[in-house]
C-alpha cells in the first residue's frame, strides 16, 4: 500500500523523487496489509512482497475449529513509464479442520489459492504533479498547519485476471477458470508523516461468485524506520461477507528491505478469525547497480 513512501518525503537525504515522476530511493511496498497505494514501484524497479501468516477459525453455527497457514505475495514490476506497474498477487493457503458434529470429531485438510491474479496498475491522476512543496520560511505555524489541499488523491486504475481452478475449497461452487477484477486506488498524502488509502473493488465479476468491498488504510511514521499501521478491510459477497480490522507495524532495515508484523480480527462468529503475520519486502532496482 505504498506505506513506505511516505517516509521518502522527509528524509530528503535518500529522496530522488520529483513531482512529476514515481522513482524513490526507498523501497515503496504494500505491506504490511492488503491494500494497494496508488503510486506504481517506478519504472525498472522489482519488488518483491510476501507474508507468511497464521490464522484460527471458529464457527458457532457449523460447529468446526480451524487452523491456517499460508503466504501472501506479490511480484511487482515498473514497465515502460513511470505510471504503470505490472503485477502478480496470490494467496496460497493450508488449512486443518476440525468438525464437531460428528463423534469423534473429523479431522480433514484442505489446501489451495484463495486467489491468484495477474494486474495491472495504472496512475490515472497526481494532484501533485507539476507542483513543488516548498516550505514557507515567513511563517512557522503556516508551514506546519493542515493543509485540506492534501486530502485531494492521487487516483490510479487496478484491473486484472483472477485464474481459479475447478474444486476450489475457497470459492464458490461453479468458479473456476477466468475472471476480472477492477479496482479503484485513492491515496492522500495529507501530511509528510501519514498516508491515507483506500481501495473500491470489484473480484470475479460476471462469475458466480461476485465479490465486492472496500479498504480504508491509514498509516502515520514515528521515525525515518518505524510505522504503524490501521487497516479496515469490507467484503461483500453470496458466498462470503466479512468485516475485518488489521493493525501492525514495519521496520525499515535498508532502503531496499522492509519486515512487517500485523494482526487482524473480525466482527463476527461465523466464522470468528484472529490472524497474526510476518511480511519481508525486497526491492531491486534495475535502473543501477545496487
Amino acid at each position: 500500500m505504498n506505506k513506505v513512501l511516505l517516509i521518502s518525503f522527509f528524509l530528503n537525504l535518500f529522496l530522488v523523487h520529483n513531482i512529476s515522476s514515481q522513482y524513490t530511493e526507498i523501497i515503496n511496498t504494500n505491506k504490511p496489509g492488503s491494500s494497494q497505494g496508488a503510486f506504481s514501484v517506478g519504472k525498472n524497479i522489482l519488488q518483491f512482497e510476501n507474508a507468511a501468516y497464521f490464522s484460527e477459525n471458529s464457527h458457532d453455527i457449523i460447529n468446526y475449529d480451524s487452523q491456517q497457514t499460508g503466504i501472501d505475495f506479490s511480484v511487482r514490476f515498473g514497465a515502460f513509464l513511470e505510471k504503470l506497474e505490472l503485477n502478480i498477487d496470490g494467496n496460497f493457503q493450508i488449512e486443518k479442520i476440525d468438525d464437531f458434529k460428528y463423534n469423534p470429531i473429523r479431522r480433514s485438510e484442505v489446501s489451495n489459492f484463495k486467489f491468484l491474479r495477474f494486474g495491472v496498475k495504472y496512475l490515472i491522476y497526481d494532484p501533485k504533479k507539476g507542483l513543488e512543496d516548498k516550505p514557507n520560511y515567513y511563517s512557522y505555524w503556516a508551514d506546519k498547519k493542515f493543509s485540506f489541499k492534501n486530502l485531494i488523491p492521487a487516483v490510479s486504475l487496478y484491473t486484472a485476471l483472477n485464474i481459479d481452478s475447478e474444486n476450489n475449497p475457497y470459492t464458490a461452487y461453479g468458479v473456476e477458470g477466468i475472471s476480472p477484477t477492477v479496482s479503484i486506488i485513492l491515496q492522500s498524502n495529507f501530511s509528510k508523516r501519514s498516508v491515507l488509502i483506500c481501495n473500491l473493488i470489484g473480484e470475479r465479476i460476471g462469475s458466480t461468485q461476485n465479490d465486492y468491498g472496500y479498504i480504508i488504510s491509514l498509516t502515520h511514521a514515528f521515525s525515518s524506520r518505524f510505522i504503524s499501521y490501521l487497516e479496515n478491510q469490507a467484503i461483500i459477497s453470496d458466498f462470503y461477507a466479512d468485516n475485518k480490522i488489521e493493525l501492525g507495524v514495519a521496520y525499515l532495515i535498508s532502503k531496499n528491505i522492509q519486515l512487517d508484523i500485523g494482526s487482524s480480527l473480525n466482527f463476527k462468529n461465523t466464522p470468528k478469525i484472529f490472524a497474526i503475520s510476518f511480511g519481508y519486502s525486497h526491492r531491486f532496482n534495475l535502473n543501477s547497480k545496487e
